[in-house]
Parts: C-alpha cells; sequence; structure tokens
C-alpha cells in the first residue's frame, strides 16, 4: 500500500517548494491554533521545532507521511515574525540593516507515529541601507507575509552581502536536501 503524502500547510511556497521534489502530495491545513502553541519561553529554534511538530502530528496516523514546518527570524535575542504591513515591514528591515540574524528553519516528519526532526540555521548578512532603499524594496516585493520582511527568491536578495546556509531551499521554507533524504526513508513513498 503506498503511503499518502500530506504537506502540513496552506502556504503557497512551501507548496511550491515540495513540488520540486517531484513526488505526489496534498497539502492541508494543520489542526492546530499556531498563535495558542507560540510559547514564549521557548528560545527561536526550540519554538521553530515546537511548531513543526505540532504542524505535522495533527495530521498523522497509519498510511500517512506528513510534512510540517515552521520558519522564523532570530535577531538579537528576538523572533521577528511577518510584518503583515508595509510600515512595519520597513521598520523591520531598518532595524536588521547592516547586521547579521538567523533565519532558522524547522521541519518535522510523521511516518506514521514516527518522528524524524531536522532544523536548518542560516546566517544572513544583511547590507547597511538606508531607509530610501530599504522603502523602495519593500514597495516591489511587498514582503508583508513573510518572516523577517523579505523575499529572497524574489528582489530580496538584493538586501543581503552574505548568506552561510547548508541548504539554499530552507530559506524559502523548506530544506528539499535534506527533506528528499527523509522521504527516501519513508519508502514506499
Amino acid at each position: 500500500m503506498k503511503k499518502q503524502l500530506i504537506l502540513a500547510s496552506t502556504s503557497k511556497y512551501r507548496q511550491e517548494l515540495l513540488s520540486r521534489l517531484a513526488v505526489p502530495f496534498s497539502a492541508q491545513p494543520p489542526l492546530i491554533d499556531e498563535d495558542k502553541e507560540k510559547d514564549p519561553t521557548l528560545a527561536p529554534r526550540a519554538l521553530a521545532e515546537h511548531l513543526a511538530r505540532l504542524k505535522a502530528a495533527s495530521l498523522k496516523g497509519e498510511g500517512k507521511v506528513v510534512i510540517g514546518g515552521d520558519q522564523l527570524v532570530s535577531f538579537e535575542g528576538r523572533i521577528i515574525g511577518k510584518a503583515h504591513t508595509r510600515e512595519k515591514a520597513i521598520e523591520q528591515l531598518l532595524s536588521m540593516q547592516g547586521k547579521t540574524h538567523e533565519l532558522v528553519t524547522a521541519i518535522c516528519v510523521f511516518d506514521g507515529e514516527k518522528a524524524i526532526p531536522y532544523t536548518d540555521i542560516t546566517r544572513m548578512h544583511m547590507k547597511a541601507m538606508s531607509r530610501e532603499q530599504i522603502e523602495r524594496y519593500v514597495d516591489l516585493d511587498m514582503p508583508t507575509d513573510c518572516a523577517g520582511s523579505y523575499k529572497i527568491e524574489k528582489h530580496g536578495i538584493m538586501l543581503f552581502s552574505k548568506i552561510e546556509s547548508q541548504d539554499f531551499t530552507a530559506i524559502q521554507g523548506l530544506p528539499l536536501i535534506e527533506l528528499g533524504k527523509i522521504l527516501e526513508t519513508c519508502s514506499p513513498l
């Protein structure tokens, strides 16, 4: 019997990424209230891992391989989330310009009842920029729905002087190199 592959996400970005692995899957919203599950006592990495696990666990079951993911920006010990407005996106980018932050991308794959977690930490070195440059960027990409207020897969690449990563796709929301390895162990897919 073939296992059903489920992406526990409504993110169009994660769906586009997973389609690159050329495996059939369905995307379903996780059955958790993410806002209620955000534990402010957890460190950024622990929080991303916690949420990824909860998302995947909410849809797990026999005959299913479920992928849950969470991504956040860790900057100077605090979490930078989605801006939701143009003004907040500009303020977030202004606070991070000229500095380095970490992009934490956590996934958890449930193969039936077995959990397989993985976390990618990417160090993002942002260029020093003026408010005008940042406003111009925000108007180009409108990155209000992205953690850290940038879309690296679009014009956001121009914000950075250096990116240290094991897997560039992790920056976009799913570390496909490691996920591909994990899915190979979950056969028969």
